[in-house]
């Protein structure tokens, strides 16, 4: 439920129904549309909710039901666009954030080379796999730790937040000491034992749609995270798994409008893992950001003929400064900028 609040009630009056909701034994979350308060109503309370206990406190205007079964990625329960910041803009607002970089970190050289080259490019954050989810336990793992270590060691030379993904709830306290973003594949968007573990680490998150997942699911997941009070989650729209072959996965760029809709999390799309295939990721990056994402993550490697994963949809530093500014001219036609 949503208690929205009328214009200029009184901080005493907020406080009234906030001791209400805590009173009933469940949780509020107060957020500002405008000239008016909302409060949020969320848990699973002793006192059945009813919209009239509320509407006769002093200051109330009207009680609302959240129709949506996520409530806190609700943009019903939360009307203003969650920004997120990272590396001096704020993601969720006019500027196109871009991540880039390598789908696996395979040396220090590797790593730091990349970082240099895509933030001369204008990426605001690194991305590079230490945990390597792969489809054969034969394929090349990661570096784990050390790949972190690299990572680092890269952010430090080139003040480039740093990206990666988290696996396993085991890793999790390990990977947030070395990430500014805990990335969640889009093989563990259900893993609900790791999205609670996430979510109380408080760090900011990337959680991808799953292979097959349709978009409420998806922000089920988000709700996971969000139900520990950790409200930095960006829904990152990757491709989903269809009938066609011709590309690794379909991108669905439906889903970029109708999330912008449904939730007030900024919305990043993935052309890489989308395509699978290099040539094809500079246009549909343009689909995305024309269609309202509020951000790309892309895949770099400095050689990508020679990547131990991902190469065939890696982007070389060329290709990768060429789709930034292509990418440029739509956020502009659009009112953004990158």
């Amino acid at each position: 439920m949503l208690i929205v609040m009328k214009p200029g009630a009184t901080a005493k009056e907020i406080s009234g129904v906030v001791a209400r909701i805590t009173a009933n034994g469940y949780e509020p979350h107060l957020s500002e549309n405008g000239d008016r308060t909302l409060i949020g109503i969320v848990g699973t309370g002793s006192t059945p909710l009813r919209e009239e206990d509320y509407e006769t406190l002093a200051g109330v205007e009207r009680a609302v039901r959240v129709s949506a079964p996520y409530k806190r990625a609700s943009r019903e329960f939360h009307p203003a666009d969650t920004l997120i910041p990272l590396n001096g803009i704020k993601v969720g607002g006019p500027r196109i954030a871009i991540i880039a970089g390598p789908c696996s970190v395979e040396s220090r050289e590797q790593i730091i080379e990349t970082a240099c080259a895509v933030k001369e490019a204008g990426a605001v954050a690194l991305r590079g796999g230490a945990f390597k989810p792969r489809s054969s336990p034969y394929s090349f793992q990661g570096h784990g730790e050390q790949g972190l270590e690299w990572l680092a060691e890269a952010r430090e030379r080139t003040g480039l937040p740093i990206v990666t993904e988290v696996m396993d709830t085991g890793l999790v306290s390990l990977v947030a000491k070395f990430a500014d973003v805990l990335q969640i594949g889009a093989r563990n968007m259900q893993n609900f034992a790791l999205l609670h573990v996430v979510g109380e680490s408080q760090q900011p998150v990337l959680l991808k749609r799953g292979l097959s997942a349709t978009m409420e699911e998806l922000l089920m997941a988000a709700e996971y995270i969000m139900s520990h009070g950790n409200t930095r989650v960006m829904v990152c729209e990757r491709g989903i798994r269809t009938f066609e072959t011709y590309t690794r996965n379909t991108f669905d760029v439906n889903a970029i409008p109708v999330l912008k809709s449904l939730t007030h999390l900024p919305v990043i799309a993935d052309p890489s893992h989308a395509v699978g295939k290099w040539e094809y990721v500079e246009a549909v990056a343009r689909s995305a950001i024309a269609a309202g994402a509020d951000g790309l993550i892309v895949e770099v490697h400095m050689e990508p003929e020679k990547a131990l994963s991902d190469g065939r949809q890696s982007l070389d530093p060329e290709k990768f400064a060429q789709m930034v500014q292509s990418v440029r001219r739509i956020a502009e036609a659009v009112d953004r900028t990158v």
